[in-house]
């Protein structure tokens, strides 16, 4: 296949799979094991993380009510010096703890994780035991707080969830949601608390992830046209992704993603066995 369709169908893929609770790193190292693509470019992690840049537009774009107004009320804060029992102040300020845990991973693992555990059977075993935390945070967690119940500590806590999604199969949307799920978060607030926190992380990572691209530290060579495709087509499905998630989990459980993700591993670990 044409290292352009290609790109197009894992830009589809990542932005569908960012936003739902199922792993889109695992993803797109599942999807060219399954189909038998080794291009090296559209197979690297930084063409991965450069996919998350589109998501992050779509995040952008569908939250800028929101962040036009977190991003001058977390700078106010700062100007003041207090939160003034503003929510959008302290919104502002729980989202950036939340940030912190995940940064700092991203920061001090990322060549670990890089190197060590973008493996196809290692995805399989986490999209299993993503799937068993999502499942016991939904079943556990109270259904009853909003993101005005967030404490600092309790955003601390979904912040080192997340850095766990640094491990492909985990999923950054679902360990958090799990995670917020547990601190007593409705699954729409936890959600939409999840997506909000995403958002600087994944810039982080796009900048960081940029740069080695074109340094040349990346090791691959840059190929514009299957990253534009590939970026634009994260940006359309993500919009896509965030809307639906957001108005599915008003009514209905998270159950349909933990039977998705306990299906696949089994595909994915019988494909890789007999491979071997």
């Amino acid at each position: 296949m044409d290292i352009v369709l290609q790109a197009l169908v894992m830009g589809i893929v990542q932005g569908l799979t960012e936003f739902l609770p199922v792993s889109s790193s695992g993803h797109l190292i599942i999807v060219p094991y399954l189909l038998g693509w080794d291009d090296a470019f559209v197979t690297s992690l930084a063409f991965s993380v450069m996919l998350h840049m589109g998501t992050l537009v779509a995040l952008l774009v569908y939250f800028r009510e929101d962040w036009l107004r977190l991003v001058p009320a977390g700078l106010a804060a700062v100007r003041d010096r207090s939160l003034r029992d503003d929510p959008d102040r302290r919104l502002a300020w729980l989202v950036i703890a939340a940030t912190i845990p995940a940064a700092l991973a991203g920061f001090l693992l990322n060549d670990l994780i890089e190197q060590r555990f973008r493996q196809v059977g290692l995805v399989a075993l986490m999209l299993v035991v993503g799937g068993v935390i999502l499942w016991l945070a939904d079943r556990w967690g109270r259904r009853d707080r909003g993101i005005g119940d967030v404490t600092f500590p309790v955003a601390l806590g979904i912040g080192a969830a997340q850095a766990l999604a640094l491990v492909p199969g985990i999923s950054r949307s679902g360990i958090s949601i799990s995670a917020a799920r547990l601190a007593g978060l409705d699954r729409e607030a936890a959600a939409r608390f999840s997506f909000l926190m995403a958002t600087p992380v994944t810039a982080g990572a796009g900048v960081f992830e940029a740069r080695k691209l074109l340094t040349g530290e990346a090791g691959v060579n840059i190929a514009v046209a299957p990253l534009l495709v590939g970026m634009i087509a994260a940006l359309g499905s993500g919009l896509v992704a965030i809307h639906f998630m957001l108005r599915y989990l008003r009514t209905r459980s998270l159950s349909v993603f933990v039977a998705y993700r306990f299906v696949l591993a089994a595909v994915v670990l019988v494909a890789w066995l007999g491979l071997r």
